[in-house]
């Protein structure tokens, strides 16, 4: 039996009137239709000028902690798991996005929580030392004032690797109160078009201030007429997918572009002792299996160093053990064809280069629904095969990661680090000098904290602009009321 649903959430036109294309999800008895909108250029551009519209007056008007309060309601709503809203999440997403069903709950969860009031307030608090400045003007030290103004009108271009991603950028979207404009991804077209219709529930004004579109790739007409009416565009992707939206931009519009990454582990021999071990093991393996490594924050590989009361290898055969583990309640997403043969290549590239290198060992399970390649000589850093393939890398020592991964600056971000405090300080140092941007405990890897800076850049300040009043406009002011006094000659 198959399923049917409609994605998208389209204020002000009819969907009598619209043309839909159906994508399908899902295999032998769980399967989805689902409907995804196509727009004309003529209707694009009329729905962009309503959401602009509609912020203007009802979004722009408000003061922050409001717009805080109507997020906290919704997201609670989704944490509430008897919620109709989060049963489809519960439902489609696991579908959808082919990972195991519990995780998605789990995951999701923990998710949402990172975007309650107390959390926002914090995210707000995190770019603006005053957050009232997105409210009104407010005097700065140097003198005059200043207020932050967010565009008129937001565009998101998402990813579908993680599911819940498209939440980041909207809730930031909505919090400097620019009208937004999301594109859905293929892959994952459910989750923001649910929160779009969640949102216009819970607060109606906020209806007509947001829509959820999609298009064909390709279709380069729609996405320019969209583009047009934008005054910032924000797209999460690959590189090549980042350089071709860039492309179609007027060059008035500010882009801000988030590709692709690449995220890595650092275990000193510290955290290697016959009790700690196991447990980093544990948590390791946890960054690994949470939404089979597709985020940019997910780990490729483990750098482990020497010198402690256990081994790389026999950290790697502890990892391997709880990939097992976790297989057990979490089993591995079906994988399609191209990503099966990736993951083929990668193995039988690394057994072939088992048989010819001394210290070289691939490590797997059943069926291989988990892979560990451990190797005793460092190689510098490369991507795996994702779906639960991870490298394990003995090192002499952590410094000699640091020197080998510089020359991948642009490609890093998150490095999971288990280390004492004092080497802690030293090493992350060291990471920021080479390029990562994000420093979390093993076992946080793929979950960043509210506020969390993306990519080493504000996540609010950067879709602001800063208008200021200067003390002489001030001054001049002051001479124009009726206290003021001539100006002396």
């Amino acid at each position: 039996m198959t399923d049917h649903w409609t994605a998208g959430y389209l204020p002000g036109l009819p969907p009598e009137e619209l043309r839909w294309h159906t994508l399908s999800f899902g295999s032998g008895q769980h399967r989805l239709d689902i409907d995804m909108p196509v727009l004309q250029p003529g209707e694009m551009g009329a729905l962009a000028r309503r959401v602009k519209d509609a912020s203007r007056e009802r979004l722009k008007t408000l003061e922050v902690s409001q717009i805080i309060e109507v997020v906290d309601r919704a997201v609670a709503r989704l944490l509430d798991t008897s919620d109709p809203y989060r049963q489809q999440a519960d439902r489609l997403l696991p579908v959808v996005t082919g990972y195991d069903p519990e995780m998605v709950q789990l995951g999701l969860g923990s998710f949402l929580k990172n975007f309650r009031a107390p959390q926002l307030h914090r995210f707000v608090a995190e770019d603006f030392a005053n957050p009232k400045m997105l409210d009104e003007f407010q005097p700065v030290v140097k003198g005059g004032a200043v207020k932050a103004f967010g565009p008129g009108l937001l565009v998101h271009s998402w990813a579908g690797n993680v599911p819940g991603l498209p939440l980041w950028s909207l809730v930031c979207g909505l919090l400097v109160k620019a009208g937004n404009i999301g594109k859905l991804p293929s892959a994952e077209p459910v989750f923001a078009s649910l929160f779009a219709r969640l949102l216009a529930e819970v607060h109606p004004p906020f209806a007509e201030c947001l829509a959820v579109v999609w298009w064909k790739g390709g279709d380069h007409e729609a996405a320019r007429t969209l583009f047009a009416e934008a005054d910032t565009v924000l797209a999460y992707g690959g590189n090549e997918a980042i350089q071709q939206i860039r492309s179609q931009l007027p060059v008035t519009t500010r882009f801000l572009g988030y590709g692709h990454k690449l995220g890595l582990g650092l275990i000193a021999r510290a955290a290697l002792d016959s009790l700690r071990a196991p447990a980093t093991a544990r948590l390791a393996a946890r960054d690994v299996v949470r939404y089979e490594q597709q985020g940019c924050y997910s780990p490729h590989v483990f750098y482990v160093e020497r010198g402690g009361r256990v081994s790389p290898l026999a950290f790697a055969h502890y990892l391997a053990g709880e990939l097992a583990n976790l297989q057990q309640r979490f089993p591995r997403w079906a994988l399609g064809l191209e990503d099966a043969g990736t993951l083929a290549a990668w193995r039988q590239s690394f057994e072939l280069r088992s048989l010819s290198t001394e210290g070289c060992e691939l490590i797997s399970g059943d069926g291989a629904a988990w892979s560990v390649a451990y190797t005793d000589r460092f190689a510098g850093l490369s991507p795996t095969a994702a779906s639960r393939s991870i490298e394990v890398v003995a090192v002499d020592a952590l410094d000699e990661v640091v020197q080998g991964i510089a020359q991948h600056a642009p490609f890093l971000q998150t490095a999971g680090l288990a280390a004492e405090p004092a080497e802690l300080y030293r090493l992350a140092e060291l990471l920021g000098g080479a390029g990562v941007t994000r420093i979390s405990a093993i076992g946080s890897m793929t979950s960043p904290e509210a506020g969390w800076h993306h990519d080493g850049r504000y996540n609010l300040l950067d879709l602001v602009r800063l208008v200021e009043i200067e003390q002489s406009a001030e001054r001049a002011a002051d001479r124009l009321a009726a206290y003021g006094e001539e100006e002396q000659s």
